[in-house]
């Protein structure tokens, strides 16, 4: 620590590259192999909103597109925007307070090895946002693509209303979603920080807020660098995703 700073970038890079990020000052115990421990953890709690998030919230948005200015659109769309105007920690401490101390339906805090009830409160709290946002992106999506001309010609040549939708419609609509899925995959992420520290879910998140709490440097930068590295591939993988979504998108 005595060192310039521009020494100390230099010296934490070089061995950053080499998947060495320091150790730990208050339980000198290496980052690299502590962040791997918990990373499960985080990636079971992401992915499980996140999957929970896409399925209701193409759902939501497919009905809402299709009875459009109905009963079930507006409510929908009432419903996706209290979704994205609640902050996610206020809806987290709802939750604990509701469904677990109130009612004791799930447990507020603890990990799937003590049962499969701890992950449901974190991971629904977890999805609340991404799935109104995919549910407002969808509806808009398919929106736009069912006034196209190649859909009125499809309903011309007497197709059902089903195959219309899933395989003239969806599919066109699927690629703003698609980037939608990885912008909230990255916020499910950085939520995650807030909602396992909440929740004393095990995972990345709470290990960051401890080591802020702690003023732990050398963790507090490998879980903000492995959480970049994160974001980098994931819309990595969504770039190549478009391909095979979007025949008119092409890798090269």
């Amino acid at each position: 620590m005595n060192k310039p700073l521009y020494v100390q970038y230099y010296k934490f890079l070089s061995k950053a590259v080499q998947g060495d990020l320091g150790r730990s000052y208050s339980t000198n115990r290496e980052v690299t192999s502590t962040i791997i421990q918990r990373f499960p953890a985080t990636a079971l709690l992401a992915t499980s909103a996140l999957i929970l998030s896409t399925i209701l919230g193409v759902l939501i948005g497919i009905v809402s597109a299709i009875k459009k200015y109905s009963f079930v659109d507006n409510f929908s769309m009432v419903f996706a925007l209290i979704g994205i105007s609640i902050p996610q920690f206020v809806f987290a401490l709802l939750m604990a307070l509701i469904f677990g101390a109130i009612l004791k339906w799930f447990p507020i805090s603890g990990y799937i090895t003590e049962g499969w009830s701890h992950l449901v409160l974190p991971m629904v709290t977890l999805a609340l946002r991404p799935l109104a946002i995919i549910a407002r992106m969808t509806r808009s999506s398919m929106l736009d693509v069912m006034n196209q001309d190649y859909v009125r010609t499809a309903k011309a040549k007497g197709l059902s209303n089903a195959k219309v939708i899933f395989k003239h419609t969806l599919r066109n609509a699927l690629n703003p979603v698609v980037t939608t899925l990885s912008a909230s995959l990255a916020a499910t992420l950085g939520g995650a920080f807030f909602i396992e520290y909440i929740f004393n879910w095990p995972g990345i998140g709470l290990l960051a807020v401890d080591s802020i709490l702690k003023l732990d440097f050398p963790v507090i930068q490998g879980t903000v660098l492995f959480s970049a590295i994160i974001f980098v591939v994931i819309n990595f993988l969504v770039d190549i995703v478009y391909a095979f979504l979007d025949p008119k998108v092409k890798l090269s």
